[in-house]
């Protein structure tokens, strides 16, 4: 007891003396943490001085040797695009200046490239990309580079490729013209450079313009203008390669790039007058954001979601539709941020991503793998550009005009035809001479064979629209077309099309009206009407389901109910595809369901089903296919069609006068094993080669 006594009057005897002296203990403490951050501070400057190469250790480029300090630029990539083989010269010129600095450069001819598969890929390679492109006639870029140009505006302005598909990549851009030509002067160099940047690359140095015109000419020449901003350009490049982050000296704003002060007038934009103010009052027409709310207009349009584009309006020519007022402006503007060919007042055609993809050699669509239709032959067109509903998943983010009857001048269905034939041939055309195109599906693709009437909007709502279906029957083209059940009448009038869609998205009344968004006050009972007029057909009908993650995919049951009630032939079920943020909308990648999540989905519907089994699956789209047991012939699928078929037995029904009817048994096709749901291909044609791109995370997803 005596000993625990001691060892206690110890331990107190020192805590109290610590806490006496506490102060003492404190400033120790607090000297030997200064003492430790100044020996690490005075260390770590050692090193830097260590490692920064000496002048005898430094290359030509003012860059340290790879040992010594991080790679920031691995190379330069100059792409050329010439008619005259001016912007060819001054490529292998600036390819020279860059080489003397030691640095790897590639001089590549956009004809020979192939901006889909590389591009995304200099993202991430640390390379400069440098542009050189001249205007051509008419502000048309060079036949070598029109491809190249193509597919960089395409993929601008459509809203189902990432805003940041490019980030990361960082480019620099001369424009060759001649401000002789005012109108056009460097137009496809501006334009090149705004179609970069809408996509995220990052500009390392205001975009330069030479000009061919001796008087305008800012240094006499357009070698003269070369020279003096490959100088600038090489100042930059070395400034780079020691880590520069500073991504240009000019002010980036909506696109363009603009210096200030002195550097303004060495810059990108050359002052042409009138012209040059109408061109910057274009650009700012392009470049508003869809995001800020329009004012009251007064148009039977609903422009909602056009933003300040609206504001613009009075700046340039408006034409009337009918009686009615309905402006055709926003029309002409969302087909020129959608990539689609406006026809007449109300109907357009664009060219279906997979239709490239199979022009190519690199698969169809899911129609293909679940119908057999050829997706390098199809056009994708509508006769009605306005719709009914602002669905929230709407790839067009509702730029395009609604409506809940017909308010627009009326187009010949002859006339619409001619011109999205016309049209989408034109734009076939485009891709003669692109790498990887195969010349006989380019020939096969002139002659199209079907017709997806699903591009945007209503069709259904068209008042000619079984005119137009014949004509496109009699020019041998079978016809696919999509309606957003609030037309129950029209449907029910509609003649026979090869396969006639209804949108099912949502299986309750209150989920149909969060998703969908329709204008009719009583969209239900339009929405069941369309239902049972769609189980009248007698042809291929289809219900097509999309999943939203945490909107739609927990009512197995009601859809249940829903498919006993329209009795479709084929259900697709496809998982929503993410296009992009939009006011108008709150939906997120989030919201996009895995490609199992579909599966389950669709199993799960398959067992409250039981005359329905899962025929197909096209896993690229996130998509399957489940049909009607009556399509399951000795043991084998039959969902392809037999187009040649179809088109006797309709010419047949309209030789009668309606009363030979036929169904859609009668014109079925087997289904090749590779397009059946558990086959090892999961719908990849096995006659294409599957393109893999690097950089997975950048892929462009869509239907």
């Amino acid at each position: 007891l005596d000993v625990s006594m001691d060892m206690w009057s110890y331990f107190h005897t020192c805590l109290v003396s610590i806490w006496l002296h506490r102060f003492y203990i404190y400033s120790a403490v607090a000297f030997g943490i200064s003492l430790w951050i100044v020996i690490q501070f005075t260390s770590t400057r050692t090193k830097r001085k260590v490692t920064e190469p000496g002048t005898a250790n430094k290359l030509g480029n003012g860059c340290a040797p790879p040992q010594a300090q991080e790679v920031h630029v691995a190379g330069v990539k100059i792409f050329y695009g010439s008619q005259t083989g001016t912007a060819k010269r001054f490529a292998k010129t600036l390819a020279e200046a860059v080489t003397s600095l030691d640095l790897p450069v590639e001089v590549i001819n956009m004809g020979d490239y192939d901006p889909e598969d590389g591009l995304a890929e200099e993202t991430s390679s640390r390379s400069i990309c440098v542009f050189l492109v001249a205007t051509y006639t008419e502000g048309q870029p060079p036949e070598g580079a029109a491809w190249f140009c193509k597919w960089l505006e395409e993929a601008a302005s459509d809203f189902r490729v990432g805003k940041n598909f490019l980030q990361g990549l960082r480019y620099a851009v001369f424009g060759l013209g001649n401000s002789a030509y005012v109108d056009h002067y460097n137009s496809v160099g501006r334009r090149m450079d705004r179609w970069l940047w809408m996509l995220s690359a990052s500009r390392i140095m205001t975009r330069a313009e030479g000009d061919c015109n001796v008087t305008q000419s800012k240094h006499g020449s357009i070698e003269a203008d070369f020279e003096a901003w490959k100088a600038k350009f090489l100042t930059r490049l070395q400034m780079l390669c020691k880590g520069g982050k500073k991504p240009c000296s000019g002010k980036c704003k909506k696109g363009k790039c603009k210096s200030s002060g002195k550097q303004s007038k060495e810059g990108s934009d050359h002052e042409h007058g009138t012209s040059e103010h109408e061109n910057t009052e274009a650009e700012e027409l392009f470049e508003t954001s869809s995001e800020e709310e329009a004012g009251g207009t007064g148009s039977v349009i609903d422009v909602e979601d056009l933003g300040n584009i609206m504001g613009h309006m009075k700046k340039t020519k408006v034409l009337l539709l009918g009686g009615y007022g309905a402006k055709l402006n926003c029309l002409m503007i969302c087909a020129f941020f959608s990539g689609y060919k406006l026809i007449g007042s109300h109907s357009g055609v664009k060219l279906c991503r997979w239709t490239k993809s199979m022009l190519r050699g690199r698969g169809g669509c899911y129609k293909h793998t679940f119908y057999g239709i050829e997706s390098h032959r199809c056009m994708e067109a509508t006769p009605s550009l306005a719709c009914a509903n602002k669905c929230v998943f709407c790839w067009r983010h509702h730029t395009n005009p609604v409506g809940t009857e017909w308010r627009w001048k009326m187009d010949q269905p002859e006339v619409i035809l001619q011109e999205a034939i016309e049209k989408h041939q034109n734009m076939i055309k485009e891709f003669k001479g692109v790498s990887g195109v195969k010349p006989a599906r380019l020939e096969e693709a002139l002659a199209v064979k079907h017709c997806a009437l699903s591009l945007v909007g209503e069709p259904i709502m068209y008042p000619y629209i079984n005119r137009f279906v014949r004509l496109l029957h009699h020019h041998g083209i079978s016809t696919f077309l999509v309606t957003n059940a609030q037309f129950p009448e029209e449907i029910r009038r509609l003649e026979p099309v090869t396969q006639l869609y209804v949108s099912v998205d949502a299986s309750t009344k209150e989920s149909l009206r969060r998703i969908d968004r329709p204008l009719f006050k009583d969209f239900w009972q339009r929405f069941l009407d369309s239902l049972k007029a769609l189980a009248e057909k007698q042809q291929r009908t289809v219900y097509r389901l999309t999943l939203v993650k945490a909107w739609n995919v927990d009512e197995l049951k009601a859809y249940a109910d829903l498919i006993s009630l329209g009795k479709p032939d084929f259900i697709e079920v496809k998982g929503v595809t993410y296009c992009g943020e939009s006011s108008a909308s709150s939906l997120t990648m989030a919201n996009v369901p895995w490609h199992g999540e579909v599966v389950s989905f669709v199993q799960e519907l398959a067992r409250l089903l039981p005359e329905y089994g899962i025929a197909c699956e096209h896993e690229h789209s996130n998509c399957l296919l489940m049909a009607h047991s009556k399509f399951q012939v000795d043991g084998e699928w039959r969902t392809w069609i037999d187009y040649s078929r179809f088109q006797e037995l309709v010419r047949e029904y309209e030789q009668s006068g309606g009363s030979r009817t036929f169904t859609a048994a009668e014109y079925m096709a087997r289904t090749p094993p590779w397009a059946l749901f558990g086959a090892r291909e999961r719908g990849f044609d096995p006659l294409d080669v599957r393109f893999q791109r690097k950089n997975k995370a950048r892929d462009i997803s869509g239907c």
